[in-house]
């Protein structure tokens, strides 16, 4: 083919010019290797991987608190004698460090959505094979996954050192198996409600505040009510009053099914009745986000 062609239109001087562009003939990875390659990144995008410098202080910071803790919490137990097991059950240690952990949730949830809406870039992800679905899963995976690490990695180190102390290796093994189960439910719970209320606002300091408003100023007023309900005799309202947190739904799981000791007043935590109930409302929230987050994509993604 010529590099130039003369057409002649109307009996203008127009001209059509091939300025060299080629057919891609390679391999199409299509759809899969799309949502892969976006989990990837915004999962290493959560710990500030591949980004400046700056933004990996946070996250690399709250990282280090939570294994920092958990290190303190096995040299004690180590040094300590006549220790037969840990200080802290393994499902106690979110509960404790909630605020840490909500703090992590509040700084990345809006890195992950919101700057793609404030830049306009949705469009363009859908211009290619990905789709509105491959990519909320993607990053609600991602998500998922940068809170598992967060709440897992402590929760190693606690095990590693248990063996390490030469507690009970049974009883160790299934307090971590407990305390994982709990942490990857806290973190799927987490993930989506701190994804929502991220992508509503493409103002990143808007969704920092209402993730905050969401997991940690809804635990301090359950809590104050929890306790006056303690200490005014009604005590029968403390179980139910945990349902309107997402850290008390997590110890309210925890409680009913795997073990754990409750934080609630009094430690009476939910017996295998309203234990349900809370399981329930946890997937319901879960599924809620998921739909939640489909349908402000389908809006935005126009």
């Amino acid at each position: 083919m010529s590099t130039e062609t003369g057409v002649m239109a109307g009996g203008d001087g127009s001209r059509i010019h091939n300025i060299g562009y080629r057919s891609y003939d390679g391999p199409r990875l299509g759809r899969a290797y799309a949502r892969r390659s976006l989990f990837s990144q915004s999962l290493r995008g959560s710990f500030g991987l591949g980004r400046s410098a700056k933004s990996k202080v946070l996250p690399m910071l709250l990282c280090g608190v939570m294994c920092l803790v958990a290190l303190i919490i096995v040299a004690v137990a180590i040094a300590t004698p006549n220790m037969t097991k840990l200080p802290i059950k393994y499902t106690a240690f979110a509960i404790y460090l909630q605020a840490v952990i909500g703090l992590f949730i509040a700084a990345q949830a809006p890195q992950s959505v919101s700057r793609d809406l404030r830049f306009k870039s949705i469009p363009l992800y859908f211009s290619r094979p990905i789709e509105r679905g491959d990519y909320v899963v993607a990053k609600y995976a991602a998500m998922a996954s940068a809170l598992f690490i967060l709440t897992a990695a402590p929760l190693v180190i606690l095990y590693a050192g248990s063996l390490l102390a030469k507690f009970d290796f049974a009883a160790q093994t299934k307090g971590f198996g407990q305390g994982l189960v709990s942490v990857a439910l806290l973190s799927v719970l987490f993930a989506g409600l701190g994804l929502v209320m991220a992508a509503l606002t493409p103002r990143r300091g808007f969704g920092v505040a209402a993730v905050i408003a969401v997991l940690t100023i809804t635990y301090g007023a359950v809590s104050t009510v929890q306790a006056i309900a303690w200490e005014t005799g009604s005590s029968g309202a403390v179980p139910w009053l945990g349902l309107f947190s997402p850290i008390t739904l997590i110890d309210g799981v925890q409680t009913a099914f795997l073990g754990a000791t409750s934080a609630f007043p009094g430690g009476e935590g939910p017996g295998a009745g309203a234990g349900v109930a809370y399981l329930i409302v946890v997937l319901a929230l879960v599924a809620g986000s998921y739909a939640v987050l489909m349908r402000r994509y389908r809006k935005v993604g126009l």
